[in-house]
């Protein structure tokens, strides 16, 4: 891969992490600025209007400032962005350069409702009115849904591009409660849980079934193009993978988490070779047993949430532990390099992936050689 020299090396530490294995270390992603760029790459001029030139949401911005037309949507531009970012990245260990189809978290609302609203980082899903069970029941696949449409060309466009280069990661389909929240709000679905509980199932098998079409056609699109599947997590598979995800499990009981979203997490399990979970903030601490339990769910992505300890402080240790006790793999994005040793000093390498930074080239490749020495059970005895 032109960006990635060792990427097949990667690979196969990949492969092997999703078994729960370790070929020399720990599974570990560092970025650095490069010794010296891969190729000259000039940028493009900014179009004019576009509210934001973050490459997390230049995607969204593009289909904000042209609309979802695949007519008007410069993606040379784009292309131009991310190489420039690329050429000038070193991407050691296990991490790789992608670009993310991101239109914001959970845009399967907007691929049932048609609505969408950018914002310079982030992207609004919930309808201006919460829809009544009889207009949810109504709602299905649309292959002519204009935003399902333009994702699709994104996809087919710059997975070629790609090719040899760089990988593309599906866009952020979203939690089944988490889009069945933007339908009837949040508010109104807590209250469901009580007073609909049969319709809150309905609507959510419903709006898993077509989750995993959408996923299904983008994965197709997608690997036409390059081996293997990735995402927004930074993570990749052979296989099918996914992070899977459920922000609303904030607010609810572990009864309700069991009752409301276990079924429709255990549904990804079966149609996903490798999905993990996004388990994201303090209040999601009370449902790890339920996760634990979840069969072929091969990991979970702690995050802590703003406001509470980094998500390498000894406070959450019991937690990886009973995690990586259970089987599952363990991903911890955002680790600060001075904190690694201890992690592995307390944790099992196998099934264990942390992301980093570091300041240079040089400082990078020093990193996993520690790495490698860290994660040796002889130098954690």
């Amino acid at each position: 891969m032109l960006y990635k020299e060792d990427w097949d090396d990667a690979m196969r530490r990949f492969e092997a992490w999703w078994e729960g294995e370790v070929i020399d270390r720990v599974l570990i992603q560092v970025t650095a600025p490069r010794k010296k760029p891969v190729r000259e790459v000039k940028p493009l001029p900014r179009p004019e209007g576009l509210k934001t030139e973050g490459l997390g949401w230049i995607l969204a911005a593009c289909v904000d400032l042209w609309g979802p037309d695949p007519e008007r949507i410069d993606l040379e531009f784009v292309l131009n962005r991310y190489e420039l970012y690329f050429s000038n990245t070193y991407f050691g260990g296990e991490s790789f350069p992608q670009i993310w189809l991101n239109l914001g978290p959970g845009v399967l609302a907007t691929y049932l409702t048609g609505y969408w609203l950018f914002r310079t980082d982030t992207v609004w899903f919930r309808v201006p009115n919460p829809m009544s069970w009889e207009e949810i029941e109504g709602l299905d696949y649309d292959p002519e849904n204009p935003y399902l449409k333009v994702t699709k060309w994104m996809a087919e466009e710059l997975s070629k591009a790609g090719e040899g280069k760089f990988l593309v990661g599906t866009t952020d389909i979203g939690g089944i409660l988490d889009v069945l929240a933007s339908l009837r709000h949040t508010e109104n679905l807590l209250i469901d849980l009580r007073e609909s509980p049969n319709e809150v199932l309905k609507a959510s098998n419903k709006i898993a079934r077509i989750w995993h079409r959408c996923y299904d056609e983008l994965h197709e699109i997608i690997t036409s193009h390059q081996h293997g599947s990735c995402a927004w997590m930074g993570l990749w598979s052979p296989l099918k993978w996914y992070p899977i995800q459920c922000d609303f499990a904030y607010m609810i009981s572990p009864q309700d988490f069991k009752t409301f979203a276990v079924p429709g997490l255990g549904f990804h399990c079966r149609m996903l070779d490798h999905p993990v979970y996004h388990w994201d903030g303090v209040g999601q601490i009370p449902h790890l047993d339920h996760l634990l339990e979840i069969p072929n769910l091969r990991g979970i992505q702690w995050v802590p949430g703003a406001g509470n300890p980094g998500v390498d402080e000894e406070v959450w240790f019991p937690l990886y532990k009973r995690i990586q006790a259970a089987g599952k793999n363990l991903v911890l994005n955002g680790v600060r390099p001075e904190r690694i040793e201890k992690l592995l000093s307390e944790l099992k390498p196998e099934g264990l992936l942390i992301s980093t930074w570091a300041r240079s080239q040089e400082e990078a490749e020093e990193l996993l050689k520690k790495a490698a020495k860290w994660s040796s059970r002889k130098n954690r005895s």
